[in-house]
């Protein structure tokens, strides 16, 4: 099977803060490990050369990389290629693939993997559109944008079961019949943040949290930041916040300064340490080993999170709102609805040893069936 896998990396410098690009890094390679020939269409090459490149330009904002597809550089790919299916990583662009291929004459399938979904729903029901892509009222038709890319795919894939109603939901509400189109394919995790839980000693009446996420406003930043200040003074607990960015491009900061804002007023909070694994995966893994347990994001819209996998496969519990795929995925004794719920849990799993173990090891369980070659298995079955 030929696969063009087109990826779209909004940032090739901060690699290590492009979750996208770490899923296609390690699952490329199981791929090609089960017999597929891949091409990475990137601006930057996998880590494996079994893996072809074809280079591409990486987009320069959000909106450009869903309503600038790039007509002639697909066509000319596809003709070089001409591969027999083709990843849309970002389902948007599908339309314009569907038109290249006619273009180009090559019948190929189209699966679409949803990374990310520019909507959420309520417990009630109600649509909401994700406030990261509703700048100047464009959320509306980014959803347009999306619904027709599903429109467009032979193929959907998503993270999570959470991640597949809300998929389902927008597709009836858009007029757009999913078939069984639909495949619930999760990521991998990364096998270099694996460690095994037997070998990890529980706090001794304070424990080390750490918040591992982009951030952004629409992650909900300003809700981790009170818990982060009710945590620190009411719990032995001390955190560690991950800046994932580093400086910016003033264009990025431009369109969203959130996360400037939000890393300033947690550099000056008592008992927070900023700090960044300066995109070395070697030092990333080091810092989640000297935590005892992660934090999720308050992002309503949380289809998945690749940072919450990295902290369960190290053996990390993970306490998380209970909202969207983090009450589907963590343990329910660790989900929370108010700060006070949150306070209880971290202080018992620093205090409290056998109730820590316990969810190390049911954290790590949580991601023994997300092994590279486990998830390439799933893959090749959902897009044949």
């Amino acid at each position: 099977m030929r696969v063009l896998y087109l990826l779209n990396v909004s940032n090739s410098s901060q690699l290590a803060a492009d979750s996208g690009f770490t899923f296609a890094d390690m699952l490329a390679p199981a791929l090609a490990d089960a017999g597929a020939e891949v091409t990475m269409a990137s601006p930057v090459p996998a880590g494996d050369d079994r893996v072809h490149f074809a280079p591409t330009i990486s987009p320069s904002t959000k909106y450009r990389a869903r309503f600038d597809p790039g007509m002639d550089a697909l066509v000319t790919l596809i003709r070089d290629r001409r591969p027999e299916v083709v990843v849309a990583n970002q389902i948007e662009a599908a339309p314009a693939i569907r038109a290249a291929l006619l273009e180009a004459g090559v019948d190929a399938l189209i699966a679409g993997y949803c990374h990310y979904l520019p909507f959420s729903f309520t417990d009630t029901g109600v649509l909401e559109l994700d406030p990261a892509m509703n700048d100047r009222d464009l959320g509306r038709s980014v959803l347009l944008a999306f619904a027709a890319g599903l429109a467009a795919c032979d193929r959907i894939l998503v993270h999570s079961s959470t991640a597949a109603s809300w998929t389902t939901a927008a597709a009836d509400r858009t007029g757009v019949d999913l078939g069984g189109k639909l495949h619930i394919v999760p990521a991998p995790r990364d096998t270099r943040l694996v460690r095994d839980p037997a070998d990890i000693p529980p706090p001794e009446g304070w424990a080390a949290g750490i918040y591992n996420h982009r951030l952004y406003a629409h992650y909900g930043t300003a809700r981790f930041t009170q818990l982060a200040h009710r945590l620190v003074a009411d719990a032995p607990v001390r955190l560690t916040v991950m800046d994932l960015f580093g400086t910016r491009s003033p264009e990025r900061v431009r369109l969203d300064p959130s996360p400037e804002r939000h890393l300033k007023e947690l550099a000056t909070t008592d008992g927070v340490t900023i700090a960044s694994d300066q995109g070395d995966r070697v030092r990333y893994r080091n810092l989640l080993a000297g935590a005892h347990f992660g934090i999720a994001p308050f992002r309503p819209g949380c289809p998945w999170s690749m940072s919450v996998i990295d902290c369960q496969a190290m053996g990390l519990p993970v306490i998380g709102p209970r909202t969207g795929w983090l009450a589907e995925h963590i343990d329910n004794e660790l989900l929370f609805d108010t700060d006070e719920q949150a306070a209880q849990i971290a202080h018992r799993l620093a205090t409290d040893a056998e109730f820590y173990l316990v969810h190390a090891k049911r954290a790590h369980a949580s991601t023994a069936d997300l092994t590279p070659a486990a998830v390439a298995a799933r893959y090749l079955e959902a897009i044949k």
